[in-house]
């Protein structure tokens, strides 16, 4: 996973122009309220696909925003987009990983990203897939220390998003507010991240998603049945050659589900398999490279997937492009770009921004010696947030390999 924080619209303009690093007024959380309440559950629309971004750069690597406004938008990304990176620390090398204390923020650092995704069903059979992911993102390093939590450096927005498979519905939305006690933040002991009353809590191997918004709602327990996978080189996922251009990445890739969610007022009782991805960084991506393509699929027989490939501007693949293979027993084995091949099989063109997506994929995975066949479970889940991504379930077909998955796309329709 990557993460949308440098492709914000204008909506926090105000408060790189007008609040000093750190001192964030608490006449802010207005506007934060406002925002949520603009987001549109697609159901009543057409159908909307969904994906999360977060490490690609609205200014140089081309994220898709709405048309008006793009150039006071410009000006505000310019602000936020990370550029400057002086005072804040940088991912060079692999590191020590220790849980539950990197459950937690990483406040040295930008930007920062929890995010889980995940397959589930009804005793009957129906299919819902779903979204829940919070971003921190830091407006200037700390270099002071606080004496009062009410005065934060910190924003925070929240995506949640739920594809009803049967009814081809999809349903999202988004939150933002700054960062302090009462209204958003995150914490390793215990551990919790929340904007506003959308939480996710407990410790690192059982967590509780709590998130509401109109008739739509996610109540979840999710329990770790594998071990913590460090991405990358232990953990070290590089995005480009530039020196500390890279993330800290890890992820939990089979987390057992149960729980109920509501989907236009109806109550389901529902279980399955969900992943988080958890990444933090500083850098951006290089200018060179457009947007990625990114796997995290489970299969029947308890192994799982993940893959990313890195798009460049000149339509070639990136070969600091990288996966893994977690092995029913745990194992893992880090891939490299060498490893496999994604080919498009289809696409599906959004009625709402005209941005033509990926839809299908062969997945040619050269040490399990298969192909894969990734289908989306529906084609419309666009996320229609502040930044258009594609994020959605998906369906396996390898033979050997079967199971579920999640997609994301970005950097589309941009040209």
């Amino acid at each position: 996973m990557f993460s949308l924080f440098n492709c914000w619209r204008p909506f926090w303009s105000p408060f790189s122009q007008r609040f000093l690093p750190g001192s964030i007024p608490q006449s802010a959380t207005a506007a934060s309220n406002r925002r949520r309440h603009s987001v549109l559950s697609n159901r009543n629309i057409f159908p909307f696909r969904g994906i999360v971004l977060i490490l690609i750069m609205a200014i140089g690597t081309g994220c898709a925003t709405n048309s008006e406004d793009d150039e006071s938008a410009s000006t505000a990304l310019a602000a936020l987009s990370g550029a400057d990176t002086t005072g804040y620390a940088r991912a060079h090398e692999p590191r020590s990983f220790a849980f539950p204390a990197d459950d937690g923020p990483h406040p040295e650092f930008k930007t920062e990203w929890w995010y889980w995704t995940g397959n589930l069903f009804t005793e009957e059979g129906r299919r819902f897939g779903y979204q829940f992911t919070v971003f921190r993102n830091a407006l200037a390093p700390d270099t002071v220390l606080q004496t009062n939590a009410w005065r934060s450096n910190q924003l925070y927005f929240a995506h949640m998003a739920i594809s009803d498979i049967q009814s081809e519905s999809f349903h999202a939305f988004e939150r933002f507010s700054r960062g302090s006690p009462a209204l958003a933040g995150a914490q390793a002991h215990p551990f919790r991240v929340w904007v506003e009353d959308w939480i996710a809590g407990g410790a690192s191997d059982s967590v509780r998603i709590v998130a509401a918004d109109g008739s739509s709602k996610l109540d979840l327990l999710l329990h770790a049945e594998k071990p913590a996978v460090l991405q990358g080189n232990d953990g070290l996922s590089r995005k480009s050659s530039a020196p500390g251009n890279a993330s800290y990445y890890y992820s939990r890739t089979r987390l057992g589900t149960t729980g109920q969610l509501i989907v236009d007022g109806k109550t389901f009782s529902v279980s399955g398999t969900s992943w988080l991805d958890r990444e933090w960084s500083t850098s951006v991506l290089a200018e060179y490279q457009e947007g990625w393509d990114w796997f995290a699929l489970q299969f029947d027989d308890e192994s799982e997937l993940m893959l990313y490939q890195l798009r460049l501007k000149d339509g070639t693949i990136d070969s600091l492009s990288s996966g893994m293979l977690v092995e029913p027993d745990g194992r893992t084995r880090t891939l490299h770009s060498s490893d496999f091949r994604i080919e498009p099989t289809g696409d599906w063109t959004s009625p709402e921004t005209g941005i033509r997506w990926p839809s299908g994929w062969l997945l040619h995975v050269h040490p399990w010696d298969v192909t894969l066949r990734v289908t989306p479970a529906q084609k419309n889940q666009e996320m229609p947030t502040s930044i258009r991504y594609w994020e959605g379930a998906v369906d396996v077909d390898g033979g050997s390999k079967n199971g579920v998955g999640y997609v994301e796309l970005t950097g589309y329709g941009t040209n």
